[in-house]
């Protein structure tokens, strides 16, 4: 996988998030402020024209700059955690051209751990990282990744909310999806799509 593979990723995500931004939003208003779909979607469209400028032209390039351009323009937590998993992934891959299967489950997986320490969550918390652990897991088969992404933000539904703004609203936040967990889904339902392109 090369840096254009890792374009065509966060491109494809990106289309993804257009998609989807409404039923976020909705996800969100449940349990939140009823903005993570506009401020995923403005995100990741900056992500996309940050890409097409600079086109950078390592892997991991291409995720510190995906990474510093969703902190600066995702507002809430969003911005800061999704960040944070781009850009640390894209450190611990470091200037390698080319990365493996396996490379990029061992640079995620950093990445998740700094998401975990940054937002002091951990699975079962109704966050992004219910569903992010056993994506990671899943690798390198990007398929199953997807699949497990899924699975697990269907499991945040019943949970009570422990970190972040729907954690004030205690048992009310039961029977909704996590939006955060929604929205890290679409990111390695982009990597399948991608990878079963390529």
């Amino acid at each position: 996988m090369d840096a254009g593979f890792f374009r065509r990723w966060l491109t494809t995500a990106a289309l993804a998030v257009e998609r989807e931004a409404d039923r976020l939003t909705d996800l969100d208003s449940a349990i939140g402020d009823a903005d993570h779909g506009s401020n995923m979607r403005r995100g990741t469209a900056a992500v996309t024209a940050a890409l097409d400028k600079e086109e950078p032209a390592t892997p991991g390039a291409v995720l510190l700059l995906a990474g510093r351009t969703l902190v600066s323009t995702v507002g809430g937590a969003a911005g800061p955690l999704f960040g944070t998993l781009l850009r640390r992934t894209g450190k611990a891959l470091g200037d390698a051209e080319r990365v493996g299967g396996e490379e990029l489950r061992q640079a995620l997986a950093t990445g998740v751990e700094a998401v975990a320490q940054l937002g002091g969550a951990a699975p079962g918390d109704k966050t992004m990282l219910d569903a992010l652990r056993p994506a990671v897991e899943a690798l390198p088969d990007a398929a199953a990744a997807a699949r497990a992404a899924a699975r697990g933000a269907e499991a945040t539904v019943p949970l009570r909310a422990r970190k972040g703004r729907a954690s004030y609203l205690g048992e009310r936040s039961e029977g909704h999806m996590d939006p955060g967990a929604a929205s890290a889904t679409l990111l390695f339902e982009a990597l399948a799509e991608v990878t079963a392109d390529a």
